[in-house]
């Protein structure tokens, strides 16, 4: 039996990754590099154009819009993963509050996966979907 690989769990974490298989999760993890941040340093910038998306391994980060603080974050969430799919402008900035760790998935290599990997996509367009059709739901209630 293979050994656990925590990048693997922590990409089965993350709802955009959640229900793919193992082997569709190896490849992503392939894709993905680990950087460590800096406390106090930008990892995204609100109005800016995003190329990548980025996944919390530790530490915590501060979410803001137009410059108010919207809420913290930390180990096991998502960041920019629109402009994964996209490269449209990020809808907030993100901020290192201490010392942590991301994984980083880059436009270009996650597309060059999905050309070639269309259940990978199907999945992605799927938890969107319904991700989509939830927010529609609470709007109207």
């Amino acid at each position: 039996m293979a050994p656990k690989d925590p990048k693997i769990d922590l990409l089965r974490s993350i709802p955009i990754f959640a229900g793919l298989g193992g082997h569709a999760l190896e490849r992503i993890a392939k894709l993905v590099d680990e950087v460590d941040i800096p406390a106090g340093k930008v990892l995204m910038r609100q109005g800016e154009p995003g190329a990548e998306m980025f996944i919390v391994v530790s530490g915590s980060f501060t979410i803001d819009r137009d410059g108010i603080a919207i809420r913290e974050c930390g180990a096991g969430v998502s960041l920019g993963e629109l402009a994964l799919l996209t490269e449209g402008p990020r809808s907030a900035t993100v901020t290192a509050n201490e010392p942590g760790r991301v994984l980083a998935v880059g436009h270009r290599e996650f597309h060059a996966l999905l050309d070639v990997a269309p259940e990978i996509s199907r999945h992605i367009l799927g938890t969107l979907a319904r991700h989509l059709r939830a927010l529609d739901d609470e709007a109207v209630h």
